[in-house]
């Protein structure tokens, strides 16, 4: 099955991130399109798996196949658990809409640690621009800040919402370079301080609730192998429980 036939006839939601989905869009900001893809169970049992993701076919378009967003996500990466939290859904089937329905399921306190990670690798990268050139790239430090605060955030409330809200224009005046890095730094810091405090007192669980996933995922992997598909009766037989050969 191609790639591009995955995305057309087997995504169960799709979304739009980004600046747009942040609250940060301006008029030259690009539109990022992110989805999930559920491949017919079938194909697993070929010695050649389906994709674990697929980018395209459009510009700024990437999808993950289900399984692999849902391992990210109970690792709490900061982009997988974004997606789940768009406001700009722009497809949801039946089965897209159940797994929004368990995004919570899919928050822990591990975010502190993820998204504390990944905001220290983007913040050496910012330090060493600035080594470089004097400056950062202005974006970067507007988009670190942006992550700083939805994490902190989220670990002071349980909830984890990516619209910058109120926070847009400070952000903008950074990504315009109109905030000296020295401010920026202290900014950083600051939220990084109030992140570490907020995971001491959240009011997140420990660990995600990897059952309710995963069953989740037993069920609709059981469900695409039920339906109509190229190996016709044999499949069926054996995912009945008949067997292969047996009369």
């Amino acid at each position: 099955m191609r790639p591009e036939t995955l995305i057309g006839d087997h995504t169960i939601y799709a979304c739009v991130m980004g600046s747009r989905a942040f609250g940060l869009a301006t008029e030259d900001s690009d539109t990022d399109r992110r989805g999930v893809f559920l491949a017919p169970t079938p194909l697993f049992w070929r010695f050649e798996k389906p994709p674990t993701h697929v980018e395209g076919p459009a510009e700024e378009q990437f999808s993950w196949e289900l399984e692999r967003f849902c391992e990210l996500a109970l690792r709490a990466n900061p982009n997988i658990l974004e997606c789940l939290h768009s406001p700009l859904v722009e497809h949801a089937d039946a089965t897209g809409r159940e797994l929004l329905s368990l995004r919570d399921a899919f928050l822990s306190r591990k975010v502190h640690e993820t998204f504390t990670r990944y905001a220290h690798g983007q913040r050496r990268k910012l330090e060493a621009d600035v080594r470089a050139h004097g400056t950062p790239r202005w974006k970067h430090a507007m988009h670190l800040l942006r992550l700083l605060i939805s994490a902190r955030d989220l670990l002071r409330t349980g909830t984890l919402t990516i619209d910058v809200g109120e926070d847009r224009e400070p952000l903008l005046a950074v990504k315009r370079g109109e905030v000296p890095w020295p401010e920026a730094e202290s900014w950083m810091a600051r939220l990084a301080e109030e992140g570490a405090e907020a995971a001491r007192r959240s009011p997140l669980p420990e660990e995600p609730d990897r059952r309710r996933i995963e069953d989740f995922l037993v069920r609709t992997r059981r469900a695409s192998a039920l339906q109509a598909d190229p190996y016709g009766e044999v499949v069926q037989g054996v995912v009945r429980g008949g067997g292969v050969g047996q009369d």
